[in-house]
């Protein structure tokens, strides 16, 4: 249920503020002059389920639009409650859920539930269970065919069934689009099995090691100064001899000093030091010399293995590592193209599974359709009798092609589900969208709304001029079954119709005013009093007659007259 609506600088709202928490169930409804903001409250909630919002909205005064709900929730609805818990959403303490969203003025947009930041996707499955919205919008989905089929599984809870459904088709289609890679290969696996073969043989001819070539090009380098190294490197290797020698020499004089003053200790300490270190650089000389390579008849030997293995990391990397390893991934194809055959046999084994469940899921999610087709079908008629629609034949014509063809199979069923309506005795049903009026198309909403209603765990249902097109007793029927609906939910309701108005256990009024220059709309919870006095202006204007009074004191009693009975 919902508690609280608050909107901060949103469009032409400043401040406002919503409370319904003295109710668990029943009537509000918001009334107004056309224009007066009623459709940027019901724009508020729409932002709040997800909602593509838009920097427009914000006040023009203000760099950030803020809108929040507090929604108690029922401990019925698992569905909710496992839905927090998997998100690390729910708030143990309050047992409450909290929807909060910030535009800013640059376009940035952020949704937060329970003051965790969360994606639009999320916050628009957890508002599914928290809110319904019947809209004009709706209206428009009912003219649309391919939405009925929805509105049929709704109907029948047909949920899990769906969602089986769809696990097996997408594990089919997956299936599917295996075998079909498999046969785009197998088409061309003798072509590309030459190919490959040709590749893995030609790297491992050459047979090239990693950072080879690297090592190669020292090699070449060294040989080129080969002559030039020697006579430098073995002039310092001499030197380095007799500096080790010079040293020892030096380390005796001042070990004999050191006898006489022992301060020259920590020089004579250093001489020590620095002879190893001499003698060290003296072998790491004299291997260099040893492992110099001097044969200069290998030098055309290198140039060519080098040009061999710039072949290769032409063909198949910038380096001797990515060479080696598309050799092994060649070789891997290679082994996969080899047993081709088989792959294809399983692949085809398990499409050919895969396709029967589908179907079985698909045949079980039809007949549970067609049952529910007709008890739709039937209730639909009985709301719309007690919507002024006594004759009405309503009914939910379910197609399932023939034959049970892989090509009927679709990520909703194989199933078309479209709703017929015929308003007057004697007159075939037809598809909605070739007879329904505006006003006729408002009253199947509502009945529908209904109907789903009951079934769902939603505890709020908001209805936006779902009266349009209607009047006279028609309104009444419809302010009738509105109020039915508000024995057991809570229904917040935009109207211009007073016979719903007056049905109202809070009727709150939106209107616009203007302070210090600027334009604003607010909303006024009102008295009986004040009740009165819009149920006039909405029946008659501003200068409602005595007549006019006397109908709207007859509405309230008519309200009074259905609470007692």
């Amino acid at each position: 249920m919902l508690h609280e609506l608050r909107i901060q600088n949103l469009a032409l709202i400043d401040t406002l503020h919503l409370d319904l928490s003295s109710r668990e169930s029943g009537l509000t409804v918001l009334t107004g002059e056309t224009g007066a903001g009623k459709s940027i409250i019901l724009q508020a909630v729409n932002l709040l389920t997800g909602g593509r919002g838009s920097s427009t909205w914000v006040r023009s005064d203000s760099d950030q639009a803020a809108i929040e709900a507090v929604f108690s929730l029922a401990p019925s609805n698992q569905a909710l409650h496992e839905l927090l818990a998997e998100h690390g959403l729910q708030d143990e303490v309050s047992g409450q859920c909290i929807i909060r969203r910030i535009l800013h003025k640059d376009g940035r947009s952020r949704l937060f539930v329970n003051d965790q930041g969360v994606t639009a996707k999320l916050a628009a499955e957890l508002s599914s269970h928290l809110v319904n919205i019947a809209s004009q919008h709706d209206q428009q989905q009912l003219l649309n065919a391919r939405t009925h089929l929805d509105f049929l599984d709704s109907y029948a809870e047909l949920g899990e069934l769906r969602q089986n459904y769809s696990a097996d088709y997408q594990s089919w289609r997956q299936a599917a689009e295996a075998l079909s890679k498999l046969h785009e290969r197998e088409a061309n696996r003798e072509q590309q099995h030459e190919f490959l073969r040709l590749q893995v043989e030609e790297i491992a001819k050459i047979q090239p090691q990693p950072q080879e070539d690297e090592t190669l090009i020292r090699e070449r380098d060294q040989l080129k100064s080969s002559e030039m190294l020697l006579q430098s490197v073995g002039a310092a290797e001499r030197q380095l001899n007799a500096a080790q020698d010079m040293l020892v020499e030096i380390k005796k004089k001042l070990d004999q000093a050191v006898l006489l003053d022992n301060e020259l200790t920590s020089l004579a300490e250093r001489v020590t030091t620095t002879g190893f270190e001499v003698e060290d650089l003296a072998a790491l000389a004299a291997k260099y010399l040893a492992d110099l390579p001097t044969d200069t008849s290998r030098l055309e030997l290198i140039a060519g293995r080098l040009a061999d293995l710039k072949q290769l990391q032409r063909k198949y990397g910038p380096t001797l590592e990515d060479v080696l390893g598309f050799a092994e991934k060649a070789a891997a194809e290679l082994e996969v193209l080899d047993t081709m055959e088989e792959q294809i046999r399983r692949a085809e084994k398990e499409e050919a599974s895969q396709l029967r469940r589908a179907q079985e899921s698909a045949t079980l999610l039809s007949q549970a359709r067609s049952e529910a087709a007709t008890k739709m079908a039937a209730q639909m008629e009985a709301e719309l009798a007690s919507l002024n629609f006594p004759q009405a034949v309503f009914v939910v014509a379910v197609e399932k092609p023939e034959g049970g063809s892989v090509e009927t199979l679709r990520p909703s069923g194989c199933d078309e589900v479209e709703f017929l309506f015929s308003a007057n005795p004697g007159e075939p049903a037809k598809p909605l969208s070739r007879i329904v009026s505006g006003g006729e198309l408002s009253r199947m909403l509502l009945a529908m709304k209904c109907l789903l209603a009951r079934r769902d765990q939603v505890a709020t249902v908001i209805f936006d001029e779902v009266d349009a097109g209607i009047g006279g007793q028609t309104a009444e029927a419809v302010a009738g079954k509105i109020s039915e609906l508000a024995g057991h939910h809570q229904v917040l309701c935009i109207t211009h119709l007073p016979q719903i108005a007056a049905r109202a256990d809070l009727h709150f009024k939106v209107a616009k005013q203007v302070e210090q220059g600027r334009t604003s709309t607010g909303i006024a919870l009102l008295s009986e009093a004040e009740r009165h006095a819009e149920l006039a202006r909405m029946l008659d204007g501003e200068q409602a007659s005595a007549q006019t009074h006397a109908y709207v004191r007859e509405l309230m009693a008519r309200k009074s007259r259905s609470a007692d009975s």
